[in-house]
């Protein structure tokens, strides 16, 4: 295994209060129905919501993710309007644990921003944006003169890098670092490097010697973290994104992907904090098929290695 052997301290991400999961979508959906100042009225919806918060803050999250996209596909000011009630809603119940601002809207994430500090005493710990992009610095970044916050760098490749190889994301992550504290102030410490989860279902190479996802997210966390000049950054994955459409498992999964994740370097992560992460052991058989989808580096014998494993998994799990 190619990881460093020093496991940090994980940095946790709750990532209860998403638009997407089921049951909080439902929440918010009535809540929404029963339209302005739904969030100030008792209801079973908003207790649900509020749960969560307190859930979430007493399993030691770091950071409570708020996300609403899921709301603004048709009108992106109900999305921003959300955003605006959810972090108040936090900022509420957290007990100082700080917010982070998830979104793929720049508007959704000034947003979150300014209601984050809309308090004559605002909060001391500073929140967290998910994400910017190297097409959004200037437009982000600067906001941190009047909103003081981290930032999370979203590393994404396209058709034109050859699908985001090691190299490419690495120079992507250099060049946001050196935007970030080079022209706008921010400290090592501030800045997170998303390198992104693929589904490991579908993370088979799509041409002979390219390496699979899996393999680069984990070499470009290992780049980073390795990296003298980004000294003190960190590396954040959303776990769950591993486990999209497999048959079982997927807490097991998920706890065997962040393990080898943070072999890797990996020091932080949007997670449902409720699994306790790092107080339980994954289980050897999943952390080497895992594994063999993080040594996916081009080889045939290694996308063949993990076709095999994640077929065995896939019957085995389904059995379950």
């Amino acid at each position: 295994m190619k990881g460093s052997s020093m496991v940090k301290k994980l940095i946790q991400i709750g990532e209860s209060i998403h638009g997407s999961i089921p049951k909080p979508q439902a929440a918010m959906k009535e809540l929404l129905k029963k339209g302005p100042g739904a969030l100030e009225v008792p209801s079973e919806e908003l207790d649900f919501i509020i749960s969560l918060i307190n859930d979430q803050r007493e399993h030691k999250a770091d950071y409570i993710e708020i996300n609403v996209d899921a709301f603004g596909e048709d009108d992106p000011q109900v999305a921003v309007d959300m955003m605006r009630d959810y972090v108040r809603l936090v900022k509420k119940h957290s007990q100082g644990v700080p917010v982070c601002v998830d979104s793929s809207s720049d508007d959704v994430l000034k947003a979150g921003l300014e209601e984050w500090y809309n308090d004559p005493a605002p909060p001391t710990a500073l929140p967290l944006l998910n994400s910017v992009k190297t097409y959004t610095i200037d437009e982000i970044l600067p906001l941190r003169q009047k909103y003081p916050f981290k930032v999370i760098g979203l590393l994404i490749g396209d058709e034109d890098s050859g699908m985001g190889d090691v190299e490419f994301l690495f120079s992507m992550a250099r060049g946001i670092f050196q935007a970030a504290a080079g022209k706008y102030g921010f400290q090592a410490d501030d800045v997170f490097f998303d390198t992104t989860v693929f589904p490991l279902a579908i993370d088979m190479p799509m041409s002979p010697g390219q390496s699979g996802y899996t393999y680069r997210a984990f070499e470009t966390i290992r780049r980073i973290m390795n990296d003298p000049d980004m000294k003190g950054v960190h590396t954040s994955l959303g776990i769950s994104n591993c486990v999209k459409d497999l048959p079982g498992r997927k807490i097991g999964v998920c706890r065997a992907y962040l393990a080898l994740a943070q072999q890797y370097g990996l020091d932080a992560a949007i997670v449902n904090v409720m699994h306790d992460y790092g107080s339980k052991a994954a289980p050897p058989e999943l952390l080497e098929l895992i594994e063999a989808f993080a040594l996916q580096d081009g080889a045939p014998e290694a996308s063949q290695r993990a076709m095999e494993l994640m077929g065995n998994f896939c019957r085995t799990a389904r059995g379950k």
